[in-house]
């Protein structure tokens, strides 16, 4: 791939396009949207995880004020289901549709929608609706609670690992175990639902990562032409990945609003939210490692254990990254599933690879002490120069690069490695460090861009924008190739009506959409350029490639005339250009990957049983940062994320009956303000320019991956407690071994 020109706008700091209508208001989310006649919906949730719902009593409900209807099992419209396919762009998070049948799988599971005049008025209601339930024996409450061993879904192996293990002089065969963890982002899931057309046209506003899937689920579920469904999400609360395919809640909401004739809007409360909409599956993972004396990895054998649900099949593949992350002949790894009566699990940032990650990276430091050897130097020596797995060189990697210098900037050669060596008053240091890694993937995408008679320029594409930045960094590569300053870039994101984008998730949005502007961006640049050297043009007779485009403007043989000018000569409004890009066959040349390190110092007060994150220092190379004040935001975030997952994060299930204990935002412990450790993040600067022109891979990912076993290594340092289930709470640490 050729790369942009010496950049001017991208790679710079840039403020955020889309800040001054998030500060003053105007950022439409999906549950500021009103439309006339507007009805509420509110689910009901079943209390228990298993059984039969035997009745509705429903009188009392249907008598509180603004009632209008009741949808139920019995009491709803006969769907189809999606195909639920991610190679057709129908897949969705739950198959079965709401009030499908009798049957309940899950705590939480919607067992009615009550539809009212306002949204306090629904939410009366449904607290009145009564429920008669048959209790099934059986109930599997989660990995824990079984000896089940689940169904293999999915392996890898070369070499002979077993029999590698079986003959190396130094060995490591322990399991990890992480708890289920919600994304409870800001901004609960939401849809307002209305139809037109005589209830052959369906709009949906919707916090999602996904729109065009959205769409077609919904096209494919009430059996209409994917161009009378229309789905839009200009602003989003966050996902972390439960946003990526629609929920059954959304269905519920567009059912009700065509059976009601009325627009329909549900904003899930936070509690269904976390027991409904997805969350990360709790994993058991046992990893097995065989060394030389010298630190030579002779085998790698990892085995994952994952929760699913009893209604769908998820994997979380916490294999994904083993094969390639480590220099070693013989690897294999076996993944697993378990269904659960828990909700559906989904992707959750860096899915698979960030449980994966911890088992192993925690793995390697348990090694390092058995071999007596510094964790860092084990890292280095057995260094995956190409992809171990592909047998293919690395398109641009420098994982090197980021241990060394993360090392030299947190003081790594000042530590000793002696347990509970190190300390400062009351408090003993602990200090640990784990490698980040994350596919580097890019989707198929279309974009438009027009030139416009007053000077703006317009940029549109159907991918969202979920608070990472994608508004400015598209506004950044226009800017870039027409020179008119990113405050004169209109960017329209997240609407199905626009060319297609793709999903914003795994990190492959920027990498995926950039190139897509960029090619509509020099698309209407050419329109421009024939208009200029045509007939009366400004550059009459010249050929039309040989003007070149400086700051707004066509300059040629001494000249410049603005592209305002230009088309006001021409009498145009404006000119288009139209512009896709898919992955090529690059993947048949190279392996693509980002990569990082995590150092972290902790502290552990003994006295007071205090335990905290001090310190984290970060090196990410993630090829070219299109706006690094953006892109070390995303690390700083996920860091805090990893710290979360670490130390405080995990859904609690009754161990009798699989309910949702913890399903709010008092009782589910996240990071707040109080936790923040010092920060250091570095960005390396090598642009990938073998994955696309801009050099950038994905960088929502990366900053996750490790940090929780980085974590965990520092807590064994300061401690000597090898705790290998998350969270690592005071409880364990404090009780005996």
């Amino acid at each position: 791939m050729t790369a942009i020109p010496e950049h001017h706008v991208v790679g710079r700091r840039t403020p955020r396009v889309d800040g001054e209508d998030k500060l003053t208001g105007r950022a439409d989310y999906t549950v500021d949207h009103r439309l006339e006649d507007m009805l509420y919906g509110y689910p009901v949730p079943a209390s228990i995880a298993h059984g039969t719902l035997e009745s509705l009593t429903l009188d009392a409900a249907r008598a509180m004020p603004g009632v209008v209807d009741i949808l139920h099992h019995g009491h709803f419209p006969d769907l189809h289901r999606s195909p639920n396919s991610l190679r057709q762009g129908d897949a969705v998070s739950e198959v079965r549709l709401p009030f499908e049948d009798d049957r309940i799988h899950y705590h939480g599971q919607y067992i009615a929608l009550v539809v009212a005049e306002t949204f306090e008025q629904a939410r009366a209601a449904a607290f009145r609706v009564k429920a008669r339930y048959h209790r099934d024996a059986g109930v599997v409450t989660g990995l824990a609670a079984s000896d089940d061993t689940g169904e293999e879904v999915g392996h890898y192996m070369r070499g002979e690992p077993e029999l590698a293990f079986g003959i190396a002089p130094v060995i490591l065969d322990e399991t990890y175990t992480i708890a289920a963890e919600s994304h409870l982002q800001l901004e609960p899931h939401a849809t307002l639902a209305e139809w037109r057309d005589a209830d052959q046209h369906l709009i949906v506003h919707e916090s999602t990562q996904g729109v065009f899937y959205q769409r077609n689920a919904l096209a494919r579920i009430f059996d209409l032409p994917p161009e009378r469904v229309e789905v839009i999400s200009h602003y989003i609360g966050s996902g972390f990945g439960n946003k990526l395919f629609m929920w059954p809640h959304a269905v519920a909401t567009a059912a009700a609003a065509r059976w009601l004739g009325r627009p329909v809007k549900t904003v899930l409360p936070r509690q269904q939210d976390m027991m409904t909409t997805g969350h990360r599956p709790a994993s058991r993972q046992r990893i097995r490692l065989g060394a030389e004396f010298d630190g030579s990895l002779a085998s790698i054998q990892h085995d994952s254990l994952t929760e699913t649900s009893t209604v769908d099949r998820y994997v979380d593949a916490c294999g994904g990254a083993t094969p390639s992350a480590y220099a070693c002949d013989s690897v294999a790894t076996h993944q697993r599933i378990l269904p659960v009566h828990h909700g559906t699990p989904c992707p959750m940032r860096a899915p698979g690879e960030v449980s994966g990650v911890f088992a192993l990276e925690s793995a390697i430091d348990e090694l390092a002490v058995a071999l007596d050897m510094d964790p860092l130097a084990l890292r280095l020596k057995n260094y995956a120069h190409q992809d171990p797995q592909r047998g293919l060189p690395w398109s641009s990697k420098h994982l090197d690069r980021c241990l060394e210098s993360a090392a030299e900037r947190f003081g790594w050669a000042s530590r000793d490695p002696r347990i509970g060596s190190m300390g400062d008053g009351d408090e003993i240091i602990g200090q640990g460090m784990a490698s980040a890694t994350w596919f580097a993937g890019r989707q198929p995408c279309a974009a438009r861009v027009t030139l416009r008679a007053d000077g703006s320029v317009f940029a549109a594409c159907g991918t969202q924008d979920i608070g990472t930045g994608t508004y400015t960094i598209v506004a950044q590569t226009v800017a870039e190739l027409t020179g008119v300053p990113v405050g004169r870039v209109e960017v329209r994101l997240g609407e199905t009506r626009l060319p297609a984008g793709p999903l914003s998730g795994g990190s492959m949005t920027t990498a995926s959409t950039l190139p897509a502007v960029a090619a509509a961006t020099r698309d209407a640049l050419a329109a421009l350029q024939e208009v200029a050297t045509g007939p009366g043009g400004d550059f009459d007779g010249l050929y039309p490639a040989s003007l070149g485009v400086e700051a707004g403007a066509l300059v040629a043989e001494g000249r410049r005339v603005n592209f305002a000018e230009i088309l006001a000569r021409h009498r145009l409004s404006g000119v288009t250009g139209e512009g896709s890009t898919a992955p090529g066959d690059e993947r048949q040349a190279y392996s693509f990957r980002s990569f990082g390190a995590h150092f972290v110092e902790v502290r552990w007060d003994p006295g007071i049983s205090r335990l905290r994150v001090a310190r984290v220092v970060s090196s990410i190379d993630v090829g070219r940062a299109i706006n690094p004040v953006a892109a070390r935001n995303q690390v700083e975030g996920a860091i805090v994320m990893g710290i979360g997952m670490g130390l405080l994060e995990g859904l609690d299930y009754d161990p009798r009956d699989a309910r949702l204990i913890n399903a709010n935002a008092s009782d589910y412990r996240i990071p707040v303000h109080a936790d923040m450790p010092e920060l250091d993040v570095e960005l390396l600067d090598y642009p990938d320019y073998r994955f696309n022109e801009f050099g950038a891979r994905g960088i929502g990912e990366i900053g996750l991956t490790g940090v929780a076993a980085a974590i965990a290594n520092a807590v064994y340092h300061a401690t000597g407690k090898r705790l290998r289930d998350l969270p690592i709470t005071v409880e364990t640490l404090v009780s005996p071994d």
